[in-house]
């Protein structure tokens, strides 16, 4: 089972700026279909500032995490600050992350971004209230591999960079040892080949 600094736990026990913006000037939806996490991130901004920053996140508690501190941060940022904020900063700022759990801060980061491009691209466009349509997938690349953190090619059962052997969940699709015989992520057995 993953080990979580407390930050990490503070933020999934208590997370902060949880909720949807009605009036949102952005809003950017995310979604892993490897691991199942989605987020949407709604923004207000104010003289090129983030005024306000919150999110809604259906994933697993380093998703939460990741959501939370993400909105932290980003409050009070210029644009051109927050568009720079990177998964690195993110899993910097909790005290770090599981290896296996790095894509949730991917997710969290992306998912700003998109909030910023799309009010970007609104700010240039007639104003239109925010439609919610789907849920874009983030590239299944996100997969990582536990043991170099490594994004993994789709289900290459040998990780090209530190070379070892891979076997994937069949719940979830999260990246194991090879051998595994239960997923740490979501408690799944792990059919032997």
């Amino acid at each position: 089972m993953p080990t979580y600094s407390e930050k990490v736990m503070d933020h999934f026990m208590n997370p902060r700026n949880v909720g949807e913006i009605p009036d949102a000037d952005g809003v950017g939806l995310v979604g892993n279909p490897v691991c199942g996490d989605m987020m949407a991130f709604y923004i207000k901004v104010d003289n090129g500032r983030l005024s306000d920053v919150k999110f809604k996140t259906f994933g697993c508690g380093a998703a939460i995490a990741v959501s939370s501190m993400v909105s932290e941060m980003a409050k009070g940022m210029t644009l051109e600050e927050a568009k720079k904020l990177s998964n690195k900063d993110v899993a910097d700022e909790l005290d770090g992350l599981p290896p296996n759990k790095m894509h949730c801060s991917n997710l969290g980061a992306d998912a700003l971004h998109k909030a910023i491009e799309d009010y970007e691209s609104r700010s240039r466009a007639p104003r239109e209230p925010v439609k919610i349509k789907e849920v874009e997938p983030v590239p299944e690349k996100e997969c990582v591999c536990p043991f170099c953190d490594s994004a993994l090619e789709e289900r290459d059962p040998t990780c090209r960079v530190c070379g070892a052997e891979l076997d994937f969940c069949p719940e979830c699709g999260e990246a194991l040892p090879k051998g595994t015989e239960k997923c740490p992520e979501c408690g799944a057995r792990v059919e032997k080949a």
